[in-house]
């Protein structure tokens, strides 16, 4: 017999040491353990929206976990799921989503979620929602008088939100402890009453005759009512950003601007600025085209990668755009 087939029989003969062997059951057993508690004991809260979904994280802290669909620099109205995140949907304790047509692509998923009996909860549906009005250039007969859901451009709707999920977490995620949600959203809604100050003090800077907005779409209905501007117009006639504008939509706006001396359009960061540089051909080289993140947040460090900060970069940039200051 060789060397190396005696060693070879030899490590097959040789018995495991039993202390070896408790100790690899102890270390599988704990893993499986940790593995039960990650995947099935952590209570899961899955939000369809960034914007909602970093309101969420604030209210719930680290009682469980929650989980963003929505990409940071993503259109609402466009963004679709994986096989994967829209699994999870159905796994979730609670699902959160803004609703009244927002989530175009999602929504689909948010209903088979609740018919596997999962609770949702709709934001926008909860906000006291305004309705579309056909402005002066025009828009989709269909779209008169339906809910708008773009609500969070109005902090106080968003004060109200908070509230509100705070509650749909308690009574839905049993596991986290109902004081601790409670304390973080009072914290949260704090911060966000402070803002509607802040947006308030600042927008009273633009005179009463720079206060008409034009937009990407229209997007900012919430804000002109609360703060008291009037939208006249949008390069997408449309609450979408899916509809696209004709010839004569983008005539009628060019009159509706030159009417009100309008010379400033407020784009959307996540859609292309095309669109609305066209307004340029039509009015001239006078027309400012002003980038806002109305419907999405960006990625960490880029100035609007919370709700706060985007709220507080929106103002700041709407400000400038229409006093020129």
């Amino acid at each position: 017999m060789s060397r190396t087939e005696a060693k070879r029989r030899a490590r097959v003969r040789t018995p495991r040491p039993p202390h070896l062997i408790a100790g690899l059951l102890a270390l599988v057993t704990a893993m499986t353990a940790t593995a039960c508690t990650t995947n099935d004991d952590r209570p899961s809260i899955v939000v369809t929206t960034n914007i909602l979904g970093d309101v969420t994280r604030e209210i719930v802290g680290d009682e469980a976990d929650v989980t963003v669909l929505m990409k940071p620099n993503a259109d609402p109205h466009s963004f679709g799921l994986s096989a994967v995140q829209a699994a999870e949907l159905e796994q979730a304790d609670l699902v959160v989503y803004n609703g009244l047509g927002l989530e175009e692509n999602v929504l689909r998923h948010v209903d088979a979620a609740r018919e596997a009996g999962v609770a949702t909860f709709s934001a926008g549906e909860a906000a006291h929602p305004l309705t579309f009005h056909t402005a002066d250039n025009g828009g989709p007969e269909s779209e008169e008088g339906q809910p708008d859901p773009h609500f969070w451009t109005d902090p106080d709707r968003m004060h109200k939100v908070t509230d509100l999920i705070a509650d749909q977490v308690i009574n839905h995620v049993t596991s986290v402890d109902p004081g601790t949600i409670r304390a973080n959203a009072d914290r949260y809604a704090k911060q966000v009453a402070d803002l509607t100050g802040w947006m308030q003090e600042s927008l009273s800077r633009v005179p009463a005759d720079h206060r008409a907005l034009v937009t990407n779409h229209h997007v900012f209905g919430y804000l002109a009512d609360r703060f008291g501007f009037e939208v006249i117009g949008a390069v997408i006639p449309s609450g979408t950003t899916l509809a696209s504008p004709s010839s004569s939509d983008l005539r009628s706006l060019t009159k509706a601007m030159q009417r009100a001396g309008v010379r400033t359009v407020f784009a959307d960061s996540s859609q292309p600025k095309r669109l609305a540089e066209v307004l340029r051909t039509e009015m001239g080289d006078g027309v400012r085209v002003v980038e806002l993140h109305s419907e999405s947040l960006t990625t960490k460090g880029a100035g609007a990668d919370t709700y706060l900060r985007m709220m507080r970069a929106n103002t700041t940039a709407m400000v400038t755009g229409l006093t020129g200051a």
